[in-house]
């Protein structure tokens, strides 16, 4: 909190810019109902463009038509330049529509001007004892003495058994309305910061990400030299902090058990009187599925990026023509050096663009096609025997079939893997069938709908999935195929 600090944090930070616009209620009321209410990370151009020109209709209507005079979708593009940088604009791969996502600096702003808001109650008791609670699990945690760890938890045995001695007794102790209201108020303002996390740890990765870029661009060294650099840096991204703590939260949100276990605890707290006069948010009910989302969202994107800088290496080009490469790194070089400073006057001259023009007659005249003609030759039959039966020996798999299957599986269990699936009921049709699921899983991620049910893939974790199949011989044998963990689940309502 030094004076130089603060003073380039104003003139650089966007949350900051943003605080100071003139245009900042328009743009954090906008962004907050776009993005962060609904848990949205990436919009289409045409439908933020949409949205924000229906915001801009009802407030000129209300403050006349001077008060925003320009289109949706010059608004968008300024909040997107470099020197606002409140949104990422970005285009998919295969894709020519941009896409628009909010940056974390935005968020942080939306959050602070949240918590400009009056509270009519503010809990203390729910955070000292957390903050209570994190003491202790370092302490326990980070204890090399044996004999001490087993004296705290002989004490905590201690005090479990008296407290289900006197619950044996008749003597349940009661939370009263205000301390679950304090504590309810922590919880749901625990989830909002980490739906926030999530976005600050994509871009984290973005920024790694650029930077092992920019070090390709400038490299004046040996390919494989490059390459051990490069992949030393993959390897830190994983093994930082941020990248271990984001492994260890992605396994914990991936367990069956501790989401059924997290939906039940919710279903229990939202239906207790002192939590319902809070009116908590509807989607505090869904938020552990916010959380899986978010967090798919993040492993998408660094396993895009991953996959888009493999295709970086991949230059052939620098053993077939070097100084075509000197060029462009040279190219690279200097903008690089030129992005922090602004452009004055003409970057660069563009011919004018002419049309080409094609005569009716210079196109070529239509040339039939010869034409073979068959000689005329008596047909021999053979004498080989063919087994005719074999055009019809069809595999035909059911997918309604499988679709039931599934639907019956996930009515006793909120989600089951295609290995726990598969073990209950076995494949029947072999690798036929094995592949009919992986296209109703492939339905799900393409947008397609699988009547209330929804696909993940965890390509972390690799699981064998074995079926029994009969060779040529007709001896039977166990086929296997190391596939990616596949997760169906049932869509939240």
């Amino acid at each position: 909190m030094h004076h130089a600090t603060l003073t380039t944090l104003r003139d650089r930070h966007p949350a900051w810019r943003l605080l100071a616009s003139k245009h900042a209620p328009l743009v954090a009321s906008f962004l907050h109902r776009a993005f962060v209410a609904p848990n949205v990370r990436v919009m289409s151009e045409a439908d933020l463009a949409e949205s924000l020109e229906d915001e801009l209709f009802a407030l000129r209507e209300q403050y006349g038509q001077d008060a925003y005079p320009k289109a949706a979708l010059e608004y968008l593009n300024d909040w997107a330049t470099p020197d606002k940088a409140w949104l990422r604009k970005f285009y998919k791969p295969g894709t020519d529509e941009a896409q628009f996502d909010l940056t974390p600096a935005t968020e942080k702003a939306i959050a602070w001007l949240q918590s400009l808001t009056e509270r009519a109650f503010v809990g203390t008791e729910s955070r000292l004892l957390t903050l209570f609670a994190l003491l202790e699990q370092i302490s326990a945690g980070t204890e090399v003495d044996p004999d001490k760890r087993v004296e705290e938890l002989r004490r905590k045995r201690a005090e479990i058994d008296a407290e289900i001695a006197r619950v044996e007794a008749g003597d349940v102790a009661m939370m009263d309305d205000t301390a679950v209201r304090d504590r309810f108020q922590q919880f749901q303002q625990l989830a909002r910061e980490l739906l926030a996390d999530f976005r600050e740890v994509e871009h984290n990765f973005r920024l790694l990400d650029r930077k092992v870029r920019e070090k390709i661009a400038l490299w004046e060294g040996s390919k494989g030299a490059l390459l051990d650099e490069i992949m030393g840096e993959r390897d830190a991204i994983g093994d930082s902090d941020q990248g271990r703590s984001f492994r260890a939260f992605w396994d914990f949100l991936m367990s069956s058990r501790r989401q059924e276990e997290l939906s039940q605890r919710l279903d229990t707290v939202l239906a207790l009187p002192a939590v319902s006069e809070l009116k908590p948010e509807p989607r505090t009910r869904r938020v552990h599925h916010d959380w899986l989302e978010a967090g798919e969202h993040t492993q998408r994107t660094v396993a895009q990026l991953s996959q888009q800088l493999r295709r970086f290496l991949d230059d052939r080009a620098f053993l077939e023509n070097r100084r075509i490469l000197d060029l462009l790194h040279g190219i690279e070089g200097k903008a690089l050096g030129l992005r922090e400073a602004a452009l004055t006057g003409t970057v660069m001259h563009i011919d004018d663009i002419g049309a080409e023009v094609e005569l009716p007659l210079e196109r070529p005249l239509f040339t039939p096609s010869v034409k073979p003609r068959l000689a005329a030759l008596a047909l021999e039959l053979g004498e080989d025997e063919v087994d005719t039966g074999r055009l019809f020996d069809q595999i035909v798999v059911d997918k309604a079939r499988l679709r039931a299957t599934l639907q019956r599986a996930l009515r006793q269990q909120s989600q089951i893997s295609l290995r726990e699936l598969l073990d209950s009921s076995p494949l029947q049709q072999g690798l036929a069938e094995l592949v009919a699921y992986l296209e109703l899983a492939h339905a799900d991620s393409s947008g397609d709908t699988l009547d209330g049910l929804r696909a993940l893939v965890d390509e972390s974790v690799d699981e064998p999935i074995r079926w029994q199949a009969t060779n040529a011989a007709g001896e039977a044998v166990t086929r296997e195929a190391l596939l990616p963990r596949v997760i169906f689940a049932r869509s939240p309502q």
